[in-house]
């Protein structure tokens, strides 16, 4: 369930019309509608004022919760992943594709490959495509694979940053080492990344709005590989 049905269906069990909604959280009718349909997306200081009336961390909120086997469980035992791999993927997307100084090579025609290791540890990411891309990060230790995501994406319509998908990247969460941070904005620029499932086995997307309007989208997944 994406936010937008979640919300329609937490607005309903209060009895709520989105005319009573928009009186409480302090927005127009309109606005509501356009969140339920997925058209746009609630700043930060809405989404917390959802949180309070629905009783609902902004985590639950923003988050599917319906699939158990696609669910992050921190008590999960996960055999070859601890902190050291956390933080090496965390500092590698860092200095990689969200520093605009990285350096990129290619290994295939037209393609952007982007570097990063410290000792046995290896990541690489490699990209191909601009406003429309497609591409893949993995990490090795002593050349061998053990981690890989997908992901593709696009640009759909004016008003797109790069320079702000970037800032977002840079703010990578040990929590969910993926993307972006589960919520965040800059002026008129909102960004929100939802992820299902934990470190082997995920799938998620992340959304830009500016001035309430969807300008990228990008899909992604992934998990360990043996």
């Amino acid at each position: 369930m994406k936010f937008q049905e979640k919300l329609q269906s937490l607005r309903k069990q209060k009895g709520m019309s989105q005319e009573k909604l928009a009186e409480i959280i302090g927005v127009s009718r309109q606005a509501v509608a356009k969140w339920e349909v997925g058209c746009s997306y609630p700043e930060v200081d809405k989404l917390i004022l959802l949180s309070d009336l629905f009783r609902i961390s902004i985590d639950k909120l923003v988050k599917n919760y319906d699939d158990e086997d696609c669910v992050f469980n921190p008590d999960k035992e996960q055999h070859y992943i601890d902190e050291k791999i956390i933080d090496f993927l965390c500092r590698a997307k860092k200095a990689t594709y969200a520093n605009k100084n990285a350096a990129k090579t290619s290994s295939r025609p037209n393609s952007s490959d982007l570097l990063y290791e410290e000792g046995e540890l290896k990541y690489i990411d490699t990209y191909l495509g601009g406003e429309r891309f497609a591409g893949e990060e993995a990490l090795w230790c002593n050349d061998i694979p053990f981690w890989s995501m997908n992901y593709v994406g696009r640009i759909v319509a004016e008003g797109f940053s790069g320079d702000f998908l970037k800032e977002c990247l840079a703010q990578v969460p040990k929590e969910y080492p993926y993307r972006g941070p589960l919520v965040y904005q800059n002026g008129e620029y909102k960004y929100h990344c939802v992820i299902n499932g934990d470190f082997e086995w995920f799938n998620g997307y992340e959304e830009i709005f500016y001035n309430d309007l969807k300008v990228y989208e990008c899909l992604f997944h992934g998990g360990s590989i043996r």
